[in-house]
């Protein structure tokens, strides 16, 4: 999972870039970087770092054009290293490209390109799909384009969304393509002066006063210049399959995707958590969010039950997201730092906690103990999505069954497991009719879109383990 913008059309491209990323930051914070194109050369800047870090004004002061991709990695592939840092650029010819997705043949794709003489250089799986699409691009016509993204569509499975600056019928062209499922976000808009830029979430449009446009359409090629409506050219038969996990968990609850604005869905995700849960008898208190992703679920949730909302926890804005921590004992150490409980609001109540997920099991075994710390008379856990039982393979990282407590332990066991009086998790059919539109909910009820073989499965978990695959 990670986050990615294109913008043209900007003087200091590169600039407008970085203050977008920040938007962006959320999706990833293992590694970032921006390139710049001014008159044909590339200008690249990329390490390992959050965005405050990397791209100082100094930096981008190095980086000219109206013309920038910028990118911030959560890594799913790879090792995590600079050389896997976005984004990446090939000469010949001339594509700066970026990408948010996981791409799940890269060991075919890789032979596939040794025989054509080409070398992977890193372990990132953008460079697989940029070096596919330039052994394609034939020529800079825009027919050249779509016979490149044809031949993406054709060789590269899993889940993209991609944004590349070339030269396009001898003009700096934008161009963003996204895989037929559609299974990663990607928004585009156009700035009062008539520049565009495109980006996983509204919200990086929104940092610069972008007007959201729509969506980039799955299983299409969009081509963007200043001052000229985009083009659109749909590639391949699209089979949308959005991803819910970036709904329930990833973007910014301020975000807006295809189904309406990401908060919004989150409340519906509560209200329908609300209506299961007094289903079942149980009572309570006080209905307490765990910050920041699960408050939308949680307000709906207290208001279907006619409980009140209190804010249980406060948070240290300078800590990271927990679930993007590089290593389990990372997660662990980080939560105390991060979440600290207010025992006035928790001491004696019957409280229900409502988070997003759960997925490994040890960030809420210790969200628990620190609820129990206060004394309260009960702790009922509420999660607004089903039970994580599978693995995904499209950018979300749990490529093992192994790591997943929901598959490895019996529904039975969860409360004692988690360390509280009761654990009520929404049911699948409850996250489709909010859904509402077809989904990818792979995590949960095992329906992969795009199918994965069993070799492909051992070299995703493998590379997340460091072994040889």
């Amino acid at each position: 999972m990670c986050g990615f913008v294109g913008i043209i059309g900007v003087e200091r491209a590169s600039a407008a870039a970085a203050q977008m990323l920040q938007a962006l930051q959320h999706r990833g914070q293992d590694a970032c970087g921006v390139g710049s194109v001014d008159s044909g050369r590339v200008h690249l800047v990329k390490d390992l770092g959050m965005v405050s870090q990397v791209l100082s004004m100094g930096v981008i002061a190095t980086l000219p054009g109206e013309a920038a991709i910028g990118h911030v990695r959560y890594p799913t592939v790879g090792a995590g290293v600079r050389d896997d840092a976005q984004p990446f650029h090939t000469r010949r010819p001339g594509v700066l490209m970026a990408h948010n997705g996981n791409v799940t043949n890269v060991p075919e794709l890789d032979a596939w390109l040794r025989r054509r003489g080409v070398r992977l250089q890193s372990g990132c799986d953008v460079e697989p799909i940029m070096l596919v699409f330039a052994e394609a691009l034939g020529g800079s016509g825009v027919e050249h384009v779509k016979d490149a993204v044809r031949a993406v569509f054709d060789r590269v499975r899993g889940a993209y969304t991609c944004t590349a600056v070339l030269e396009v019928d001898g003009h700096d062209t934008l161009v963003a393509f996204r895989d037929p499922f559609g299974v990663r976000p990607g928004v585009y808009g156009q700035s009062p002066q008539g520049a565009w830029c495109v980006a996983s979430e509204s919200v990086a449009l929104d940092a610069m006063d972008f007007t959201m446009m729509g969506e980039i359409p799955p299983g299409a090629v969009m081509l963007f210049r200043p001052g000229e409506p985009p083009r659109v050219d749909q590639i391949a038969g699209a089979t949308p399959r959005r991803c819910m996990f970036e709904r329930i968990y990833f973007a910014r609850p301020d975000s807006k995707m295809e189904d309406g604005r990401v908060f919004h869905v989150r409340w519906a995700l509560g209200e329908r958590l609300g209506q299961e849960w007094r289903q079942k008898g149980l009572e309570a208190d006080v209905v307490v969010p765990v910050p920041d992703t699960s408050r939308p679920a949680a307000q709906a949730m207290a208001e279907t039950l006619g409980l009140p909302f209190r804010e249980g926890f406060i948070k240290n804005r300078y800590s990271g997201r927990t679930f993007l921590m590089p290593d389990q004992r990372a997660r662990q150490s980080a939560l105390r730092l991060k979440l600290n409980p207010i025992p006035e609001i928790l001491e004696g109540k019957r409280v229900i906690l409502v988070d997003d997920s759960v997925v490994r099991g040890t960030t809420v075994r210790r969200l628990a103990e620190l609820v129990r710390s206060t004394r309260p008379a009960a702790v009922h856990l509420a999660i607004f999505s089903p039970p994580v039982r599978h693995p995904c393979y499209y950018g979300i990282d749990m490529p093992s069954r192994d790591e997943l407590v929901a598959a490895k332990l019996p529904e039975i066991e969860w409360a004692r497991a988690f360390g509280v009086d009761s654990v009520t998790f929404l049911s699948v059919e409850g996250l489709r009719a909010t859904a509402g539109s077809p989904a990818c909910m792979a995590c949960f009820d095992r329906d992969y879109p795009v199918p994965v073989s069993e070799r492909e499965k051992a070299a995703i978990v493998a590379d997340r383990r460091g072994t040889p695959g």
